[in-house]
């Protein structure tokens, strides 16, 4: 009997095509907005990718106590990894060579090839070790840098505000008044070295005018090996180092950039909001223009639920449609994107996560958009509505 009563599924899906107009920007403002929510949400998934793509559980960063957690402001002595690796046992070796990085790290202005004002740019002085500590990241294109040579990371153009072919191999970048060839390009599974740009410690020491190091990365047998650095450097107090698992360390930048994401799900209500305001001006529009109709629809023995239920079929399954088109335009525009940030660069992620919250979004502004225009329309008497104009 229930079956009876209710209007048929082709019934409401018909109605869409009678006014395409109509349909085709509704559809669109229905897009827009699904779409506003998947960059936000693709956003915040990218930033807490980057972040826990960066955290080695088994490498310990030792820097300055002096510093806080602002390792760009750090500044150690360089006799720093040598004690280490002699004063600490859980030191990983391998073929006789100790996984143990110094690193000089700084945030300073970076001219390229194609622009006439510098970026901020993040560079990072290494040996050869820093790939065995750093193990996520892997030369693409060029070689290892030699003198007067640096190697760039795949967003560091992201930072820079450059474009990728000033950050080709065989370009120069200028910083600290000297000039340096690009030898390679390389990549780091997502995390934020990947908009960094790598230099010889050694000769960026010569060029700052620098004897000492800003952190040393230590690569541990087991992550338990954490509480002996942390040991030692407790008992070398003139030293004043501190030490921290890397895994830790970028752990508490996620909760230090929590307000970010906090904002970007606040972003996501607000333009779900103002969907859901638009989506029922719309039906508002829609279902006035349609009063007659569905008072006859009444008058043939159709109950008002039914009714309601054809209404909001039709507004669910263009939200559905607005949903299926904002994931395609994500996955294909989106998805990839490398956004500036303060940590550097990282890029926009369009995952299961962005596509369940968009879907979800859709979902909602199908259905809250039309009830509440289909209700109004519902409660006028069916004489009064068969006689409206």
């Amino acid at each position: 009997m229930l079956g009876q009563k209710l209007l048929p599924w082709d019934y409401g899906v018909r109605n869409l095509f009678r006014r395409p107009s109509r349909s085709a920007l509704t559809l669109g403002g229905l897009t827009i907005v699904v779409l506003l929510v998947l960059v936000v949400v693709g956003f915040i998934r990218g930033l807490e990718k980057s972040l826990a793509a960066t955290g080695n559980p088994n490498v310990v960063l030792v820097y300055a106590l002096s510093s806080g957690a602002d390792i760009e402001n750090s500044s150690i002595p360089g006799r720093t990894p040598a004690l280490l690796s002699a004063s600490v046992d859980g030191v990983r070796r391998q073929h006789g060579v100790e996984y143990v990085s110094p690193e000089l790290y700084l945030g300073t202005r970076i001219t390229t090839a194609g622009t006439t004002e510098p970026g901020m740019g993040l560079v990072r002085g290494v040996t050869t070790t820093a790939p065995l500590v750093r193990g996520q990241v892997q030369i693409v294109e060029g070689a290892w840098p030699q003198r007067g040579e640096v190697m760039v990371g795949r967003l560091a153009h992201s930072k820079l505000s450059a474009s990728k072919e000033d950050l080709a191999v065989g370009q120069q970048v200028t910083f600290d008044g000297q000039s340096w060839t690009i030898s390679g390009l390389f990549n780091a599974a997502g995390s934020a070295f990947e908009s960094e740009i790598w230099a010889p410690l050694e000769e960026l020491q010569t060029v700052l005018k620098r004897q000492d190091l800003s952190m040393v990365a230590v690569s541990m047998d087991s992550p338990d090996g954490a509480a002996d650095v942390e040991l030692f450097c407790r008992e070398r107090i003139d030293l004043e180092l501190k030490a921290v698992a890397e895994s830790s360390y970028y752990a508490a930048m996620q909760k230090h950039y929590k307000p970010v994401r906090m904002l970007g799900w606040v972003v996501v209500a607000l333009v779900a909001g103002s969907g859901i305001f638009a989506g029922l001006n719309t039906m508002y529009g829609a279902v006035v223009g349609r009063i007659r109709e569905l008072a006859t629809l009444q008058a043939l023995g159709f109950r008002r639920r039914a009714i309601l239920l054809t209404l909001v079929q039709e507004a669910t399954l263009l939200a559905c449609a607005a949903a299926i088109m904002a994931c395609l335009a994500g996955l294909l525009l989106v998805d990839g994107t490398a956004v500036r940030f303060t940590m550097g660069a990282f890029m926009l992620s369009v995952d299961s996560v962005g596509i369940a919250v968009a879907c979800g979004v859709a979902a909602l502004l199908g259905v809250v958009g039309a009830l509440p225009p289909a209700i109004k329309a519902m409660r006028l008497p069916v004489v009064e509505a068969i006689k409206s104009i």
